[in-house]
């Protein structure tokens, strides 16, 4: 699953590249309301599309991605960027460590040797959320904001109905926590952005850190069911 947003100078080889390090899967591109010719090069790449009726944002983006998992009875989701900031040939790793009772395995820049190039507030707010995160759900956590991600059923079930909408990766990591599910992180090495720009600006990190932080401390507040391990994800009702 490709979420892209404005992602026509990279969504063909980033389609191009899963079908070739993992034929096994099906390759989904969610279009979040592009203006250029992201879901025309999707398509003629090989990939499925889908294009929501107004733009949803990355939460909104990856959730359809959950909810067309769900509803096609598939057993693993992968979500990828669609900047080629991801290495699809590093899948086979997050596989290897897909075991039984874990439900997320995250691709960690962190976890290789060398620091990632991003702007130094950016990497700071990273840290931060990690020393929280780990702190919050009681293992290291070292790449939260990471999109490069692998999940089993129970984790598809569970994001397909409630998933955070404004900058949702470090939050879900919370998420799956507080129902008991299990993530593993492994390294994984991922480049610059290959095109388009990022959603999130040098001038607006402090904001980003901030709302995420907020985000963070609202969802520790929030009362979620439990889940005892083995059981299926919840439902939500209505």
């Amino acid at each position: 699953m490709v979420p892209a947003y404005n992602e026509a100078a990279t969504i063909v080889g980033v389609v191009q590249a899963l079908h070739e390090h993992a034929p096994q899967f099906d390759v989904l591109v969610v279009d979040d309301g592009s203006t250029d010719d992201t879901s025309r090069l999707a398509r003629g790449a090989g990939a499925r599309v889908v294009r929501p009726a107004f733009n949803l944002g990355i939460g909104g983006a990856v959730q359809t991605g959950f909810v067309f998992a769900r509803d096609g009875g598939y057993d693993l989701m992968v979500q990828v960027d669609g900047d080629g900031q991801h290495d699809p040939g590093e899948l086979g790793k997050l596989l290897e460590a897909m075991e039984p009772g874990t439900d997320m395995i995250c691709g960690s820049r962190f976890l290789v040797k060398g620091e990632y190039l991003a702007p130094v507030s950016r990497r700071a707010g990273i840290h931060i959320f990690a020393w929280l995160l780990s702190r919050f759900v009681g293992q290291q956590v070292t790449d939260p904001t990471s999109g490069f991600r692998l999940y089993n059923s129970r984790a598809i079930r569970l994001f397909a109905d409630d998933y955070p909408h404004d900058y949702p990766e470090v939050e879900a990591v919370l998420m799956l926590h507080h129902h008991r599910l299990r993530m593993r992180e492994v390294p994984v090495r991922m480049f610059q952005r290959g095109g388009g720009s990022s959603s999130i600006t040098s001038g607006k990190s402090a904001y980003y850190m901030i709302k995420v932080l907020l985000a963070l401390f609202v969802a520790l507040a929030r009362k979620r069911p439990v889940v005892e391990p083995g059981d299926q994800a919840p439902v939500a009702a209505g």
